[in-house]
Formats: structure tokens, C-alpha cells, sequence
């Protein structure tokens, strides 16, 4: 099995740290809206990579957060809180807004079919875990306080711009005249921030004698540290967070436990849709229920992004879409044909397994994979273990399609024995019948065979 690693720059042999388990973290969602389309991809993308793990044999410990708390509109430490924000947009109290939000990406989730991961935490809950974190790295003497929180000083963590290939010293001089002349260098980050004089916050907690709360990071390097352990063999997020987000989680993370946070990172791209990025200001923000009102299907999206590539840069458009449904329907069609054929030779499908776990095996090129599927359509006749195999690798929920009813079938024998007997009306009519309850028929020389339209 090989991945891009972000740590290194280039593709790589997975080795886990046991033989075969993996422990794995999924940066989670910030709820403070509901997640459109760009935000789901990541997460179809990362559960593939579970299916692929379990495929190659390795049993995933998967942990993944709940952003609920402590992200602010901006990554340097500035603007308001995200949750405060959408608090003030719904009405709803920061903790309404939290369950609201948390429940439609877990719910949207459901629909897309993922494995759900062994630990789903929010940051409001590990509360304890962060503040134990803060206290190493004030221990450790790796921070300072200012006027408006407790900043990592990245000066005394020297491996501090490795992983995002930072240049800090034009980072330093290009520094924006409202940088906060508090911090002692421009990468400097807040680990906890006081809520000041005249600051409406409603999440804070109560640290060194004042009330307070996290700093976006935290979460991500205590929930590892004291769910996982350090060091972790994969940890996945966007490509938005190498900078500032996934940066700073390592340095905290590994200047307060002095041990690498984790040996493999995957980053999923940008999604576009028309060329344009995804934003709710621009209208195209999607949601996964605005698919559902255009007739499309959760799996048709799961389709869609299995379609790509983790890494590459997406386009969404609803043209692609509906293409990826009238593959999904094609392989549904597929599917059927094992209740209407007696599969003998098996040997085809056996090795069409084989190429399918080579392509996805190699940095997840589900692509590959799905062009494998679309060579054989024609030529192999799935059987019950295949489907099987089919949907815990790609999730697509083929194996629910179950065989028509007795009626249809009778239907379909009764139109043959017009056919035979020369009563083309008869013939027409019961076709014309059966396409209105949803099933088309293909005559060919074998007999019959019946497809959803």
C-alpha cells in the first residue's frame, strides 16, 4: 500500500507502527453551518481510505473531532468565533447551534454511507485533556501571555516551519500593520485565549484564576495524544490546514510530548464548482438536501467524488453529476443480472478483485479502480460475494438492490409467450407495463434480461 505523504513530499510504502492495526485522525467539521458539498468530499475520501485499510487487512482505530468550540473567523488568532457567529445568525443559543449542526453533518454521513469512526469527539469535551496540554508546554517554558491569551512562542520549536515549508523570515517582514504587536514573532499562535472586558463568550472555562477558552489547535493534539497516542500512523485533513491549522497541532503536540504526532499525513484538495471556489456568499455552496431536491441521490454524489482523486482539484458541476448517476445506474443494472444468470466461472471476478485493491492500493486511485469495473460490465456476471465486495470498497450500497417481485417476472415470462406467439400488441403492452413500473427489458439471444430505467 502507498500514500502521498505531505511529510516527506512524495509517494510512500505504508509501514503502520503495529503489524496490523492503524490508528488514524480525521480532522473533523467546524459546526456552526451546515456542511455543503466541498466540506463532505474530504470525508467520502477519508472513509475510502478505511474501506482500503480493511481491505489490505489491517484493523482501523479511527478518531475523528467535533470543531464546537474555539475557531475563529480568522487562522491568526483574530475575528470571532465561528460558533458565536452562527449563534448570532439562528438565534439559537453557541450550544444549540453545536447540536444543530453537529446532528446534519452526522446525519449527512449516514446518508453517504460512511464507516463511522470509533470515536467521534467534541472539543467541548476534552475541556480537561487541553488544559493539561497547556500546562506542559507553560512548563516546558515554550509560551507567553499577552493581554488577550497564551501564545506558543514557534521561535523555541525549531523544526517549527518544516512541515508546511514556511519562509518565516519574509513571513516576519511581510506582517500586516494590524499584526498584534504582542506576539513575539508573526507564527507566534495562541494555545488558550481569555475571554476580556466587555467580550460576549459564551463557551469558557475557568484556568489559571481567569475564564477562557481553547485555541483552535489544541483540540487536534490533546484528542490524539490521549485517545490515540503518540505517534500515530495517519492523520488526514484538507489542504487549508498545512499551513497554520496542522502546523501549529504539531508543534504543540510534539514540543509538549517530545515524540513525532504522526508518520503519515493525507491532505484532500480544493473543490471548485464552475471554476468558481464553493462559498455560500457565491451561491454555490451545495448542500448534500439541495442534490437530494435536484432528484439526485447521496450515492450519486459518492459516485461523483469516488470519480477523483483525493489529491487532485475538483469541479463540481451538476453535468458531471448526473453522469456519475448514470454510472452508479449502469453498475446497479450490473448488479441485477446475478438473479437472472447462474454464475459458473468465477475465476474473472476473482481477478478483477485483484486489479481493484492494486489501483486503490496505490494512494487510493479509486478511479482506476471504477475503469477496471467499466472494462468487465460487459463481459462478467457478478455473484452475491462480488456485490459484497463491491460495497464494503466503495460503499455505494449495490447489495441493497434486491430482485423484482414475482408479478414482474410473471409479467416478463407472459410477454415472452406473446412474443413466441406472435402477439407483438400483447408484447407491447406488457413491456409498455413494466417500463411504467420502472423496469426496461432487453431482449437477447440468451432470453430476456430485465434493468432498472
Amino acid at each position: 500500500m502507498r500514500f502521498y505523504n505531505t511529510l516527506s513530499r512524495k509517494v510512500e510504502d505504508f509501514k503502520p507502527i503495529n503489524e496490523r492495526e492503524v490508528m488514524l485522525y480525521t480532522c473533523g467539521p467546524t459546526v456552526y453551518s451546515n456542511a455543503h458539498i466541498g466540506n463532505l468530499l474530504s470525508y467520502v475520501y477519508w472513509d475510502l481510505l478505511v474501506r482500503v485499510l480493511e481491505l489490505d487487512g489491517y484493523e482501523v482505530n479511527r478518531v475523528m473531532n467535533i470543531t464546537d468550540v474555539g475557531h475563529l473567523t480568522s487562522d491568526g488568532d483574530t475575528g470571532e468565533d465561528k460558533l458565536e457567529k452562527g449563534a448570532k445568525q439562528t438565534g439559537l443559543t453557541v450550544w444549540e447551534v453545536a447540536e444543530k449542526y453537529t446532528s446534519a453533518f452526522l446525519d449527512d454521513m449516514e446518508k453517504l454511507n460512511w464507516v463511522k469512526p470509533n470515536k467521534i469527539i467534541k472539543a467541548t469535551d476534552c475541556i480537561k485533556e487541553d488544559l493539561e496540554l497547556v500546562q506542559r508546554l507553560i512548563d516546558k517554558g515554550y509560551t507567553y501571555e499577552t493581554s488577550d491569551g497564551i501564545y506558543f512562542d514557534t521561535s523555541k520549536f525549531p523544526k517549527y516551519a518544516d512541515f508546511a515549508h514556511l519562509d518565516l523570515e519574509n513571513l516576519q517582514a511581510g506582517a500586516r500593520v494590524e499584526f498584534n504587536d504582542e506576539k513575539r514573532n508573526v507564527s507566534d499562535f495562541a494555545v488558550w485565549k481569555w475571554v476580556r472586558e466587555g467580550e460576549d463568550h459564551a463557551m469558557k472555562w475557568e484556568f489559571l484564576g481567569r475564564e477562557g477558552y481553547p485555541g483552535w489547535h489544541l483540540e487536534c493534539a490533546s484528542i490524539i495524544h490521549y485517545h490515540l497516542g503518540q505517534p500515530i500512523d495517519i492523520h488526514t485533513g484538507g489542504i487549508d490546514h498545512i499551513p497554520v491549522h496542522h502546523t501549529n497541532e504539531i508543534a504543540e503536540a510534539e514540543a509538549a510530548f517530545e515524540n513525532t504526532l504522526a508518520n503519515y499525513w493525507l491532505h484532500c484538495n480544493h473543490v471548485t464548482s464552475e471554476g468558481e471556489k464553493i462559498s455560500k456568499s457565491l451561491g454555490n455552496g451545495f448542500l448534500l438536501s439541495d442534490l437530494e431536491e435536484r432528484g439526485f441521490t447521496a450515492m450519486d454524489y459518492r459516485m461523483w467524488a469516488l470519480q477523483g482523486n483525493y489529491r487532485a482539484e475538483r469541479n463540481f458541476s451538476f453535468d458531471d453529476l448526473a453522469s456519475a448517476a448514470n454510472r452508479l445506474k449502469n453498475y446497479k443494472n450490473w448488479v441485477v443480472l446475478r438473479f437472472q444468470n447462474e454464475v459458473e466461472d468465477k475465476s474473472g471476478l476473482r481477478e478483477l478483485e485483484k486489479r481493484i485493491k492494486e489501483q486503490l492500493t496505490d494512494n487510493l486511485n479509486s478511479a482506476g479502480a471504477l475503469a477496471e469495473i467499466d472494462k468487465m460490465i460487459s463481459v462478467l456476471v457478478p455473484d452475491d460475494e462480488f456485490v459484497e465486495f463491491l460495497d464494503n470498497t466503495f460503499g455505494l450500497k449495490l447489495g441493497e438492490i434486491s430482485d423484482i417481485d414475482k408479478v414482474l417476472k410473471e409479467k416478463i415470462a407472459e410477454r415472452e409467450i406473446a412474443k413466441s406467439g406472435k402477439d407483438y400488441t400483447k408484447a407491447d403492452q406488457l413491456r409498455d407495463e413494466l417500463r411504467e413500473q420502472g423496469i426496461k427489458i432487453e431482449d437477447s439471444p440468451e432470453g430476456p434480461i430485465w434493468q432498472f430505467i
